[in-house]
């Protein structure tokens, strides 16, 4: 722009000059000369204007913001883009150094007499921070925090690869097992207040398979109208409670193995299945030499209408577990299950209930029996409130009726976890 300028003023300081020397050889062109000098004046001036409007505005400005065509207004996005500051000069790199941050309250009260699980009348049972961030184009980082009353604890923490040749995708770092349904899901998850008798007698209860370790998952050739996957996992072999558990290694070589094969299939377009085969082995806490195998068989029914029935739907889960426990004198084989149902009847409004029945895996003489209902109502997707009559029929002739009540609510983007 200066360029011109100067070759403009060039242009008209000489322009005189070569009017004398060639003088108009009639009034009209000297009129049209005029005229010529006068337009160039107006540019000139007009360029002036414009060089310093350069001048005084920001270097980075006219570069940030694109121009618009005439008569057009800015894109919303073009204009925050313009007006909110970045770091690093790109809003993307800056979100990509900061993961998505969840938290997840779970509040439970307790009503009625239970001795041989006794709880409080009212807990803040757990508070789950999840953060989850893409690391670079091949992987995926997740980390879930449980902040309880008696401490905090890792849940989960892992490094997952999503870009591995022939389709494998591998986990490393301390996650739950791949052990049947209900032990891959987290409290705030299951569709009831507590988990079922055969999840705490025979795979850990509420800490489950749950340890550090290596997985390998890979989907496998089948039909088109079917899906199937394949999960393999070894750990470091220390699972379940301290008080009651399912694996523990006395040395470095005492790992623990898992194995999973899920098949999915659709029936209808309204109706699925799921269905699973678990194997679990590692030693137990009576040392080296004794070992204790688990074997699962879990299915999950769901139906949901597409076209109609918008706020109705049903789903439908059960697993069979066996345990074989070595021990003095001899193995000690069990077997539990349980089978819910959970029917949406209103937009918010479900309805549930769950049968319980499992052998203790210690003792195979020793069998806990159980039923409960379950109501629970989403206020919104990010909150809802259960209660549940729960009754149980325990070995030692025991029986307890409870009322528990619990309060779940979501605050930040927490990742959807597995169907």
């Amino acid at each position: 722009m200066r360029q011109y300028l100067i070759l403009g003023l060039f242009f008209l300081a000489t322009l005189p000059v070569f009017a004398q020397q060639e003088p108009a050889s009639t009034a009209d062109d000297k009129a049209a000369l005029e005229a010529r000098i006068k337009d160039l004046e107006e540019r000139l001036i007009s360029l002036e204007g414009q060089v310093r409007q350069l001048k005084g505005a920001p270097a980075t400005s006219a570069a940030a913001t694109p121009a618009a065509p005439t008569g057009v207004m800015p894109s919303p996005a073009v204009a925050t883009a313009a007006a909110s500051p970045t770091l690093g000069g790109n809003a993307a790199a800056a979100k990509a150094l900061n993961p998505d941050i969840s938290i997840i309250g779970d509040f439970i009260g307790m009503a009625g007499h239970n001795p041989i699980q006794p709880g409080p009348s009212l807990e803040m049972h757990e508070s789950e921070i999840g953060m989850s961030a893409i690391i670079d184009p091949y992987a995926r980082g997740d980390f879930f925090l449980t902040f309880g009353e008696q401490g905090v604890g890792l849940e989960e923490g892992y490094i997952t690869f999503t870009s591995l040749p022939a389709g494998f995708v591998v986990k490393a770092g301390k996650m739950r097992s791949a052990f049947g349904k209900v032990n891959t899901m987290h409290n705030h998850v299951l569709p009831f207040v507590d988990r079922p008798l055969v999840t705490n007698n025979l795979v850990g209860g509420e800490d489950g398979i749950d340890d550090a370790g290596v997985s390998i998952n890979r989907i496998l050739p089948s039909p088109k109208w079917m899906f199937l996957d394949i999960t393999g996992q070894v750990f470091r072999g220390d699972s379940g409670a301290d008080t009651d558990p399912v694996f523990r290694s006395s040395r470095r070589s005492d790992v623990s193995t898992v194995a999973h094969l899920r098949a999915y299939k659709d029936l209808t377009e309204s109706t699925n299945l799921d269905l699973g085969l678990s194997f679990a082995r590692g030693h137990n806490e009576l040392g080296t030499n004794f070992l204790t195998h688990l074997y699962g068989v879990d299915a999950t029914l769901r139906w949901k209408p597409l076209r109609r029935s918008v706020y109705h739907s049903f789903v439908a889960r059960s697993e069979l577990i066996w345990s074989q426990r070595q021990q003095n004198p001899s193995t000690q084989r069990a077997f539990g299950f349980y089978t819910s149902g959970e029917y949406q009847f209103r937009r918010r409004w479900f309805l549930g209930g769950r049968f319980d029945w499992s052998d203790r895996a210690r003792d195979q003489f020793q069998t806990d029996k159980g039923g409960s209902v379950i109501v629970t109502y989403w206020p919104s997707e990010f909150s809802q409130i259960r209660g549940q009559y729960r009754f149980t029929n325990y070995a030692e002739n025991i029986k307890s009726n409870e009322l528990l009540m619990q309060v779940l609510f979501s605050l930040g983007a927490h990742g959807a976890h597995p169907f």
